[in-house]
């Protein structure tokens, strides 16, 4: 299933300009504050009219300005989540989520019901009303019930927005069961780089309303020059690697990546799962030689494929290590006084404790 968008909305001094497409998994639309992120997900869910443009999914035309077509939002089959939640404060669980029922086929109601319950852990607080559930609670129901209007497509604004560390990665991880689970497209709005790395199959990034770039997380979370439409987002290297071995002791974990073998702290998962890291081009040194009897656990062998162009007195560098690019941010002056240039073999110095783990990867 495939959702379409290529729309444009003048929004006051504001314009929206956004075209893109999002298959099964989750497309995070992510930028600063002000991107046009909410803009694009409320054009997708009927919310806002485009003054031109087409919506599509499946080939299935929920907006298209030349034709007139304008399907009404209760009819788009399309699931919303909001930063809050929004759940019925007079009703309980149970009641909440059989509201969905509403604009769910008849014949997938009952076992659709016990499915989405099981996936987000909500047996225990079906008879509880909104009022004496916890953040984190109210927002699976909040998803357990957009689930359950059997949506062909879900939008997620900002769902972690309001949650302490705590809740958000309690709520990641049913994400990540319900991105592996439903077979559908699921739009995640964010400006929180942990989240998108988490979680993201595609990322879609936005400045200004309109689209900046598009790929995977690893392509686009790792691009260094992409940072005046990111934000504060540093660029540098997002890898999907698995746990090989836990070190408890230490409370270490050994990963290993298409490249080689990564050491990380705290990473909380048993061995054989997968997991994604985040490795921030400034954290990464670069060697000509082999280093001895130093603290860095990382020391990774490669050859230098980029030397970008020298701004603000920084160069970015890019190393290959196996299959794997991994970017290095460093001063122009250390980059002169070592002659890097493309061929040659380096070695990427790395600490353990500078990698950001992001939780379980893509399958």
């Amino acid at each position: 299933m495939t959702l379409t968008i290529d729309v444009e909305r003048g929004l006051g001094a504001f314009r929206l300009k956004s075209a893109f497409e999002a298959g099964e998994g989750v497309t995070a639309l992510f930028g600063r504050s002000g991107a046009g992120k909410t803009s694009v997900v409320n054009a997708i869910a009927g919310i806002l009219r485009p003054d031109r443009g087409r919506i599509a999914i499946d080939g299935e035309v929920l907006f298209d300005s030349e034709r007139g077509i304008d399907v009404p939002t209760p009819l788009r089959r399309v699931g919303y989540v909001f930063q809050e939640g929004r759940l019925f404060p007079h009703l309980n669980v149970r009641q909440n989520l059989r509201y969905a029922r509403l604009f769910s086929p008849e014949a997938r109601r009952s076992d659709h019901f016990e499915r989405v319950v099981e996936l987000l852990g909500l047996a225990h607080l079906l008879e509880r009303r909104p009022a004496n559930l916890s953040g984190g609670e109210k927002q699976r129901v909040a998803i357990g019930r957009a689930l359950l209007s059997n949506p062909r497509l879900l939008l997620l604004d900002e769902p972690l927005a309001s949650l302490d560390e705590h809740r958000r990665n309690e709520i990641m991880q049913y994400i990540e069961l319900m991105r592996d689970d439903v077979k559908i497209p699921i739009i995640y709005v964010s400006h929180a780089v942990e989240e998108v790395v988490r979680l993201a199959d595609t990322v879609v990034l936005m400045s200004a309303g309109e689209v900046a770039a598009v790929g995977t997380a690893e392509e686009v979370m790792g691009r260094t020059d992409l940072r005046p439409a990111a934000g504060t987002f540093e660029g540098g290297a997002v890898i999907d690697a698995r746990v090989v071995e836990q070190d408890m002791q230490y409370d270490l974990a050994t990963l290993a990546f298409d490249g080689g073998t990564l050491t990380v702290t705290d990473v909380d998962a048993l061995v054989g799962e997968p997991v994604r890291v985040r490795m921030r081009a400034r954290d990464v040194s670069i060697a000509l030689e082999r280093p001895q009897r130093i603290s860095i656990q990382n020391v990774l062998g490669g050859r230098i494929t980029v030397v970008g162009p020298e701004r603000g007195g920084v160069v970015d560098v890019s190393i290959a290590i196996g299959a794997t690019t991994l970017r290095s941010r460093i001063t122009a002056r250390a980059a002169w006084q070592l002659g890097l240039a493309p061929g040659l073999q380096a070695y990427a110095l790395v600490k353990a404790v500078s990698l950001d783990r992001h939780g379980a990867g893509a399958p």
